[in-house]
C-alpha cells in the first residue's frame, strides 16, 4: 500500500529541491513552521488542502499540477502486481522495476512484509524523483 501523504511529501520535496531552495525559504514563504513542512515532506503529517495550496504557491506551482503528478504516481502504483508480496527467490529488501510508461519509471523495494518503498522517476524537461 502506498500512502498518499508520502507521495505528496515526496512531490513537494522534489519541487523544492529542483528549485535549489531550502526548507526555511519555503516554510517562510508558505507561512508554515519549518518542522511541520519537514514532516509533510517526509510523509509523517497530512497537510490540509489550504496548507498544500500555500506550499504550492510558495513553490510557484499550482495545486492541480502537484496533485496531477501525485495522481499519476498513484495510478502506476495501483497497477503493480504484488507490491507487498516478496518475489520468490529474491530477498525481501531487493528492489525491482515493476512499471514504466515512457515518462515515468516505477520500482519497488520490499523493506519488510508490511512495508514497501515506491520509487518513481519522472522525466520531463528535467529529472524529478519521487519516492514513497
Amino acid at each position: 500500500m502506498v500512502l498518499l501523504r508520502r507521495v505528496i511529501g515526496d512531490a513537494l520535496r522534489a519541487r523544492r529541491q529542483g528549485q535549489h531552495r531550502t526548507l526555511r525559504e519555503v516554510s517562510t514563504a508558505a507561512n508554515v513552521s519549518l518542522g511541520y513542512l519537514s514532516e509533510i515532506e517526509r510523509g509523517q503529517k497530512e497537510a490540509s488542502s489550504e496548507l498544500l495550496a500555500a506550499i504550492c504557491d510558495a513553490l510557484g506551482a499550482r495545486l492541480s499540477e502537484l496533485l496531477g503528478e501525485v495522481s499519476n504516481t498513484l495510478s502506476l502504483a495501483e497497477n503493480m502486481e504484488g507490491v507487498l508480496v516478496p518475489v520468490d527467490g529474491q530477498p525481501a529488501e531487493a528492489a525491482r522495476q515493476v512499471a514504466t510508461d515512457g515518462s515515468v519509471s516505477v520500482s519497488v523495494r520490499q523493506d519488510s512484509p508490511l512495508k514497501a518503498t515506491l520509487h518513481a522517476t519522472r522525466t520531463k524537461k528535467r529529472d524529478v524523483v519521487y519516492a514513497a
